[in-house]
């Protein structure tokens, strides 16, 4: 038996697919397509939100430095106005790091919800409903090399 996929809650194998609590014979399935939900707009405006978070930083301290050069203030305002602009800026770097990490994770997760379904013994079977993107590839390709390994089988 070949294991093409294993998570707590779903399994995919050479011999048959446990998913929803549910378990069926690779022979029981018909056909296997996938749908998409509507796209989910506060996810993709969060992704927005962490870009902007991103780059404030940089937009404050080059304020800052434009601001040191164009007013006419003492030599000591001047340099703390620059060099406080410049450590604002490179502030920035670590926070990208933190907030790139939390895009990583919204692109993983998806913008909307994600279903694979099936026909078997004459029904549409509703498999997996997730809004997990990469889990979601996962199974569904999982599934398809299980079923071209059981019909090349037969």
């Amino acid at each position: 038996m070949i294991t093409y996929y294993r998570d707590p809650d779903v399994l995919v194998t050479s011999t048959g697919v446990r998913m929803s609590g549910r378990e069926y014979r690779l022979s029981d399935f018909a056909q296997v397509w996938h749908r998409q939900g509507r796209r989910s707009w506060s996810a993709v405006a969060g992704r927005g939100v962490l870009g902007i978070a991103m780059i404030v930083p940089l937009v404050i301290g080059a304020v800052g430095v434009l601001v040191a050069l164009v007013i006419n203030a003492s030599t000591a305002a001047t340099v703390a106005l620059i060099g406080g602009g410049i450590l604002i800026g490179l502030a920035a770097a670590p926070l990208s790091d933190i907030l790139l990490e939390f895009v990583d994770r919204s692109y993983d997760k998806g913008s909307r919800r994600r279903e694979i379904w099936a026909r078997i013994r004459g029904s549409e079977v509703l498999l997996l409903d997730t809004d997990n993107a990469q889990r979601f590839g996962q199974i569904y390709r999982a599934l398809q090399r299980a079923l071209d390994h059981d019909a090349l089988a037969h």
